[in-house]
């Protein structure tokens, strides 16, 4: 189904980590793959259970890492052999062992800047504003509650369907996602289960 680009996700509310850490390993089980929690703590588990099993960035810090070296031992050979050869004590030009200082530092210096660029970068910050800054409730996730999101962007997601599935997971509120900044509509009960409304456009 191709996804409604109005509509962010389905967000569900939680009051037990155990609670939410079943909900990710039945949603991934039920098919989904779109997903993200939410928590004011680590879950152990919790990345496993919804798909999060590699990540880019040691990749990018041991390219980081080996522009540094190449690129210290190269400014080194480059000021000594070819730029400003100088003749000291007999030494040959290209007196490696006297470089490794200066190539050490700037392949951790590389390392280091590319670890936080990336780390930036593959978490998407900053980022000035977020769909579920939309939901007032949200605010506790870094405080009390937890959250459950499948997004729209998931093969598998259907407004209604996606609802009612996750309305058998016994959240404490249900929500309708809009992606745009407009007010939200109140979160709907689980036990009172009516149409989610459409965001307004």
């Amino acid at each position: 189904m191709k996804s409604d680009p109005r509509i962010y996700g389905i967000l569900a509310e939680f009051n037990d980590p155990q609670a939410l850490l079943e909900v990710a390993h039945r949603a991934r089980a039920e098919g989904y793959r779109m997903m993200d929690a939410y928590t004011p703590f680590p879950i152990h588990g919790l990345s496993d259970a919804i798909g999060f099993h590699r990540t880019r960035l040691p990749l990018i810090v041991l390219i980081g890492g080996i522009i540094g070296c190449v690129g210290g031992y190269f400014m080194q050979w480059y000021a000594n052999v070819v730029a400003y050869p100088i003749n000291i004590g007999g030494r040959p030009y290209n007196s490696w062992p006297a470089w490794i200082p200066i190539t050490v530092e700037l392949t951790v210096l590389c390392a280091g800047i590319a670890a936080v660029l990336g780390m930036l970068a593959l978490n998407g910050l900053p980022t000035p504003y977020h769909p579920l800054f939309n939901m007032p409730r949200f605010e506790l996730a870094s405080r009390t509650h937890f959250f459950f999101c499948i997004k729209s962007t998931d093969p598998k997601f259907d407004p209604q369907a996606t609802r009612a599935f996750l309305l058998t997971l016994n959240p404490t509120s249900l929500a309708l996602v809009p992606r745009g900044r407009v007010l939200p509509s109140v979160p709907v009960d689980p036990r009172q289960p009516g149409h989610i409304e459409e965001p307004h456009t």
